[in-house]
């Protein structure tokens, strides 16, 4: 009796740590479980933050460089600044940059405000911020990139869709900016050269850009403002001179 007894007692202890152990398996699988949905919550929310749609997905860091997206800026204060241009985040204002740089809005304008350790700004005709060119404002084109060291991103007025032709490179980074202004592009080449950028709100003496091009349209690196040509020679001929007229020699008069 006392041997079956001993056996039921263990039978039912091996019961019981089964049953705890199924339990304890269970809470596990539940626990995870629980981590992911909270993971999934969390990016839900974030993305919400961020204006996305949960369901999107955000775009790449980098893309493959394409010549017909690469934004060359040669530099007064020396070399070319490769920046490759973003269609993908912000085709609108990619196609604004573009079509003025094409035009040849941007040579000779200067970078009118650099603040160290924030960013370089520039693309104002008038050369003090308040500038821009003659097409209509843009949109705003906000989307997830960063504004890491590098970034080129446009600068606008307080209204969100007022960016034109003003942009500005990031020296370092500023999360704040993001979504509050289009990143339309980085960095890719040449990041010394904008750190050489001439300092000041305004610089003293601004660096300026010789030269901006669109890379697949082979223009080469200038170092210089081109001479401005000599005036044309006038095809008019000249009048001839007048011969002076002899002053008349007063009359004298006859006394009778």
């Amino acid at each position: 009796m006392r041997f079956t007894s001993a056996l039921k007692t263990v039978a039912i202890g091996f019961a019981l740590y089964a049953s705890n152990g199924a339990a304890l398996a269970q809470g596990g699988r539940n626990a995870e479980e629980a981590k992911k949905e909270e993971a999934a919550v969390r990016a839900e929310q974030t993305a919400k933050q961020l204006g996305l749609d949960p369901a999107s997905k955000l775009p790449p860091a980098t893309v493959p460089v394409d010549p017909q997206n690469i934004w060359d800026l040669d530099l007064s204060s020396g070399g070319r600044v490769r920046i490759q241009l973003r269609p993908d985040i912000a085709p609108t204002h990619v196609e604004r940059i573009k079509e003025l740089t094409r035009q040849g809005f941007y040579n000779g304008l200067k970078f009118h405000r650099v603040i160290p350790g924030f960013m370089a700004q520039g693309g104002d005709p008038k050369g003090d911020g308040t500038g821009g060119s003659t097409l209509p404002d843009l949109k705003a084109e906000f989307n997830p990139m960063p504004h890491l060291r590098g970034t080129v991103s446009m600068a606008r007025a307080q209204s969100e869709d007022s960016a034109n032709s003003q942009f500005f490179i990031v020296l370092l980074p500023r999360m704040q900016l993001d979504k509050k202004y289009t990143v339309f592009g980085r960095v890719i080449e040449g990041i010394q050269y904008v750190d050489a950028i001439h300092q000041g709100e305004p610089p003293a003496d601004p660096t300026l850009i010789l030269q901006a091009s669109i890379e697949s349209d082979g223009k080469p690196p200038v170092t210089a403002l081109p001479t401005p040509p000599a005036p044309a020679p006038s095809i008019i001929a000249p009048l001839p001179a007048k011969k002076p007229v002899p002053a008349k020699k007063p009359v004298a008069t006859k006394k009778k």
